[in-house]
């Protein structure tokens, strides 16, 4: 019997699993192909997300690996802001790494944690009791669970068993994105490519390193069965007839497929069984939030399902995690969508394109975009306060070392400029650090995920808001 089982091993998978064991939780994780995947569908971490791998520890891993572009955030549909607006952050920067170099780093971290891997385990049925959560493979192992979390992407078989609905539009446009070689010279596949995305939403070839070329190219129709890759021959095609050459593409490094459909779990939860990440949504990848989303239902969902089974979980924490990332995911889904409308050649769309590039030169109309595309912006429902009430707080310097420093244990954190105030009862899950030269107007309790739920300086108000979060205080008390 374990915890947790985690069914998919991609970056959402990963990130709950780590967030579980630094809980001390038991969580293996199914994943259903032996090797990892070499297909890079995501290039770039938002601030948000790098903020998390920052709280967590594991920032210079991946700024290792990465490329800062300053100021990115604020691009909509490819629209140029005139001057990018300073976002509340330490890394207002999108983070340029591609997807299996964020995939490999995320494993390691859970690894190193304690998570067990399995790859090449493939989930046949799932059944509930009021105990546990039976999972049975394909090769007939059978494991049981007190929780069940479906990581395992847009088609998952876990929400399908669970009988989840999964509402939205349907796809009406297919692409075929791959890495390949090409014959052509260089500066015709530039020239061609840039002469076609005039005209051809969706559309463009360019280096990828390595003399490999990132392709992505419409395709003749939706597919039926969009678990079946491309083929060459395929991709072939689809580029003679979208761009009048096949720019002599060879030796495919991979290919795939993705499409415009758009859809939202009717629910986040059934019993003991959950969805993170693309289980619970799908949406047009314009913008590049997906990965990004699921990163951050993990880091929401983690701590607030390790506390259910440790025990201390007060009532009703575990919902917070569907109420508030599903209105986060309902907003990604409208910007994708509307990024993917302004990428169309037709009139209409161009000209709400042109509108909005000259509203975009208006630093409140860009910081809002900038905001709500990093999910910097993000303020969950926590109560009435001030404004910074609900939302994450950003890295801030202490006398001992940073802010995020402090937050690697996935613990909750008290900030506290008095020095008069007291933890006794919580010790065990939140953090006490006393700072005097904060730069802050009182003290703040924070969440594990970073997120303020309480401003003040008054002990007794604080003992109103720590069993809201932490649950009861401990017998020690």
């Amino acid at each position: 019997m374990h915890d947790v089982i985690i069914s998919g091993g991609g970056p959402t998978g990963m990130m709950l699993a780590a967030e579980l064991r630094l809980q001390g939780v038991d969580v293996v994780v199914l994943e259903r192909d032996a090797e990892p995947s070499a297909a890079v569908r995501s290039l770039g971490l938002h601030p948000r997300s790098i903020e998390i791998l920052d709280q967590r520890g594991l920032l210079e891993r991946f700024l290792a690996r990465g490329q800062i572009y300053p100021g990115a955030s604020g691009r909509f549909a490819g629209i140029e802001p005139p001057s990018p607006v300073e976002l509340d952050t330490a890394h207002d920067y999108i983070l340029g790494i591609a997807q299996p170099v964020t995939d490999r780093l995320l494993e390691e971290h859970a690894t190193e944690l304690g998570a067990r891997i399995r790859r090449g385990a493939e989930v046949a049925t799932i059944t509930q009791d009021e105990d546990a959560v039976t999972v049975d493979l394909v090769d007939d192992t059978r494991l049981r669970a007190r929780w069940l979390v479906g990581c395992d992407g847009g088609r998952s078989l876990v929400r399908r068993q669970a009988g989840i609905g999964f509402t939205g539009d349907a796809a009406t446009t297919e692409w075929i994105l791959a890495e390949i070689a090409l014959t052509a010279p260089p500066e015709e596949v530039a020239a061609i490519s840039e002469a076609v995305r005039k005209t051809q939403r969706g559309f463009g070839i360019g280096p990828a390193g390595d003399g490999v070329f990132r392709a992505v190219v419409p395709a003749a129709a939706v597919t039926e069965d969009r678990m079946v890759p491309p083929t060459l021959d395929e991709l072939r095609t689809q580029l003679r007839a979208v761009a009048g050459s096949d720019f002599g593409a060879h030796s495919p490094r991979w290919l795939s497929r993705f499409s415009d459909a758009t859809r939202l779990a009717d629910t986040y939860r059934v019993g003991r069984i959950l969805l993170a990440g693309d289980a619970a949504h799908v949406h047009p990848p314009v913008g590049g939030q997906g990965l990004n989303l699921g990163i951050q239902d993990a880091f929401n969902l983690g701590w607030k399902l390790a506390a259910e089974i440790v025990g201390w979980a007060p009532e009703g924490l575990l919902d917070t995690y569907e109420s508030e990332r599903r209105p986060v995911a309902t907003d990604v889904l409208t910007l994708s969508r509307a990024q993917s409308a302004l990428l169309s050649p037709e009139p209409g769309p161009q000209a709400v394109r042109t509108l909005l590039a000259e509203l975009m030169a208006f630093d409140d109309v860009q910081r809002f975009i900038a905001e709500r595309i990093s999910a910097i912006g993000i303020r969950y429902d926590v109560g009435d306060g001030p404004t910074v009430l609900g939302r994450r707080l950003r890295d801030i310097p202490l006398s001992g070392g940073d802010l995020y420093d402090r937050m690697r244990s996935g613990r909750g954190l008290l900030l506290d400029r008095t020095g008069a105030l007291s933890l006794a009862g919580w010790t065990d899950r939140v953090d006490h650090v006393i700072d005097r030269g904060a730069h802050l107007d009182a003290a703040v309790l924070l969440r594990p995920d970073g997120h303020v739920v309480w401003i003040g300086g008054e002990q007794h108000d604080l003992l109103r808001h720590l069993p809201r979060w932490f649950g009861a205080p401990s017998v020690s008390m």
